[in-house]
């Protein structure tokens, strides 16, 4: 079995609180698309490439893309990474999308999370549909030559076959609970 969720599979469950107060589940979400991705507050491959993850969610909002953020971090490994800090961030920079805290890390597990960030798009009926980056230089944008995350965006509303549904993450390894923070689970190099 391969640990990252594949394409076709079903999104997992999830019922997490979230740093406006609130908890969510799968189910909260109704938009004809949504992208799940799991992030961080520490990593520089996400502090590199928020603001163009910002552009993407104001560009594909309105056309009923719904956008949310997990920290499955362990705390323990990085203080950053806690619920208050979560909280920190979201106040100081305002992201347009939803940050839920997996403190347990098993939604990580369920959806096969490698690196932060990680993208994973599904469809109308939750059925995932790619995947891995959004770009292909999240520490340093300014070298991005390609928006994978974007391009199958614009492929599946305009109703196009997803071009390349699996691709890398490119990022830190998930910070996995009592382990050194360059672990991942054996089983989980199984991308292309």
């Amino acid at each position: 079995m391969a640990f990252t969720l594949q394409i076709g599979y079903k999104a997992p469950n999830f019922n997490l609180p979230a740093t406006d107060g609130n908890k969510y589940k799968l189910s909260d979400f109704s938009e004809k698309v949504l992208v799940v991705f799991f992030t961080c507050n520490h990593c520089p491959y996400v502090l590199g490439s928020d603001e163009i993850t910002r552009k993407t969610v104001e560009k594909y909002a309105p056309k009923g893309v719904r956008f949310v953020a997990i920290n499955s971090n362990s705390m323990n490994t990085y203080e950053e990474d806690s619920f208050p800090n979560m909280v920190k961030r979201m106040d100081e920079h305002k992201f347009p999308w939803l940050y839920l805290f997996d403190e347990s890390q098993k939604i990580a597990l369920e959806y096969g999370a490698l690196k932060t960030p990680h993208f994973f798009v599904f469809n109308d009926t939750r059925n995932l549909i790619y995947t891995g980056r959004a770009i292909d230089s999240p520490k340093d944008p300014s070298r991005m030559t390609i928006n994978n995350l974007e391009n199958i965006l614009d492929e599946h509303l305009s109703g196009n076959r997803i071009s390349t549904p699996v691709t890398n993450p490119i990022g830190c390894n998930i910070k996995w609970d009592g382990k050194d923070a360059h672990w991942m689970p054996p089983e989980a190099c199984d991308l292309i």
